[in-house]
């Protein structure tokens, strides 16, 4: 974790320049966020994977929602290809999306504490679920849920959404759906980079030669997988 270097990109307004704010690890970013965001904050990733950019043609790659723990920790939900359903500290979660970029929006007004509950009882009730993204095309139920339709489902159960056929939302469809209809606001656009630990120089032209051949093939991997396989 300490590894990371996450920078905030706060945008108040559509005609105003961002606000870049540094912060020195993904602790202080959490403080940073948790210090904006509530219950029902959805983090929308603009990623690098390649099939939901072209099928849905938008940046949006993969959704999240914060629910706050009993004793102030904001935790993330999502469902993740590879993962399936989970749910994590924003901390982890900041981490395991860098380098990214992640959109938050925040509802219109609170949740009330009924609400809360069923968000977070649904959410929980999902946990294990197995990642399945295929039937977004077709819009019948399967045993897994791709993000956008867990994310969905949450809202429809608490009446903030009222949506025909969840499997066919997508990131990108559910920013218009909840911002055309004025249920949630926009927040900070959240710039994650990764800042590579210090390294001792290899001794020898051959050590170093085997080393930058071990990074490129390393980050051209991590880089495909990102593209492809959408993790």
């Amino acid at each position: 974790m300490n590894s990371t270097l996450i920078a905030l990109i706060i945008a108040t307004a559509p005609a105003d320049s961002p606000t870049e704010v540094i912060v020195s690890s993904p602790e202080a970013a959490v403080c940073e966020i948790s210090a904006a965001s509530q219950t029902g904050t959805l983090l929308f990733s603009q990623g690098d994977c390649l099939a939901v950019r072209a099928y849905t043609n938008s940046p949006y790659t993969h959704v999240a929602t914060i629910v706050y723990s009993s004793d102030g920790t904001p935790v993330v939900y999502d469902s993740m290809n590879g993962s399936g359903v989970r749910k994590m500290p924003l901390s982890q979660y900041l981490t395991d999306q860098s380098p990214d970029e992640v959109q938050l929006f925040h509802p219109n007004r609170p949740f009330s504490e009924k609400e809360i509950q069923c968000y977070r009882d649904h959410l929980e009730s999902q946990l294990g679920r197995p990642y399945s993204v295929k039937h977004h095309i077709t819009g019948q139920r399967v045993s897994g849920l791709h993000c956008a339709e867990y994310v969905t489902d949450a809202l429809v159960e608490i009446d903030w959404l009222k949506v025909k056929n969840p499997p066919r939302v997508s990131p990108a469809s559910l920013v218009e759906g909840i911002t055309t209809h004025q249920v949630y606001r926009t927040g900070p656009v959240v710039e994650i980079p990764v800042v590579l630990e210090p390294v001792s120089e290899p001794q020898g032209r051959c050590a170093r030669m085997w080393y930058d051949t071990k990074e490129c093939t390393s980050r051209f991997c991590r880089q495909m997988s990102r593209w492809v396989l959408c993790r």
